[in-house]
């Protein structure tokens, strides 16, 4: 499918049964890493800015991504392979770790309370954000933004269509590297991220996954300094193997 027949079947929201359907497409839907989201493993593949990229990670195998240039956040989902509805649950991990913000060495819960990532190992600041939705295109009217903006929604679903697949709903992602203190009035600032070029998160897959991971396109606050850039991830089978 190209581009212009893809925008051609976009529906009206008004139209829609779910929260499936993109607002419109971008390159996301036509670059997959594989025909199913299968990688080679060890091999490094680029999440282009502004776009999202889907990779199945298999029981017991290692997730890497990396802020290539320090700046840039991660929105990240992990769904059930098998069950799509079955997915990364930022509420009920929260209730599990009693912390907003996941730290190495944590279990990440589905929405059914089953472990699906655990989180490995971090080297950056340890900075990360699981309050604030993904991205769409009316947070970007909101922000006064007019026509149409890449967003991670519509990543979500782009990169999801790309192999195959496809969510009616848009879970509460992991965002990788975004900072979002909370303050002691309970207000939140957008803040720059903390993270330095090269820093990576490692995650395991407790169950077959599909995660999905969207470079922000967020270029109106401060979140990506202003500017969007490229991630890099890699899946290994096993975390002693990762050099």
């Amino acid at each position: 499918m190209n581009l212009m027949q893809a925008n051609s079947r976009v529906l009206p929201r008004s139209c829609e049964c779910d929260n499936g359907t993109p607002d419109t497409f971008n390159s996301t839907l036509e670059s997959p890493i594989s025909p199913f989201g299968r990688p080679e493993l060890g091999v490094t593949y680029e999440v282009p800015a502004r776009s999202g990229r889907a990779v199945r990670v298999n029981r017991g195998e290692v997730l890497r991504v990396t802020n290539t240039h320090g700046t840039q956040v991660c929105d990240l989902w992990a769904f059930n392979a098998e069950n799509l509805s079955e997915f990364y649950s930022s509420e009920h991990t929260r209730g599990s770790t009693y912390r907003v913000n996941p730290q190495a060495g944590d279990v990440l819960l589905s929405n059914r309370r089953h472990p699906i990532l655990t989180f490995l190992e971090d080297t950056s600041p340890g900075i990360h954000d699981t309050i604030i939705a993904a991205c769409d295109l009316a947070r970007y009217r909101v922000l006064g933004h007019d026509g149409y903006h890449d967003n991670c929604s519509d990543n979500l679903r782009q990169a999801l269509m790309a192999i195959g697949l496809r969510t009616g709903e848009i879970p509460q992602p992991f965002n990788v590297w975004m900072n979002i203190p909370i303050h002691n009035d309970g207000a939140v600032t957008f803040e720059p991220c903390l993270s330095k070029p090269g820093d990576y998160v490692d995650f395991r897959a407790e169950m077959d996954c599909i995660v999905v991971m969207s470079a922000c396109p967020m270029d109106i606050n401060n979140i990506n300094g202003l500017k969007t850039l490229e991630l890099h991830f890699s899946v290994h089978a096993e975390h002693a193997s990762i050099a």
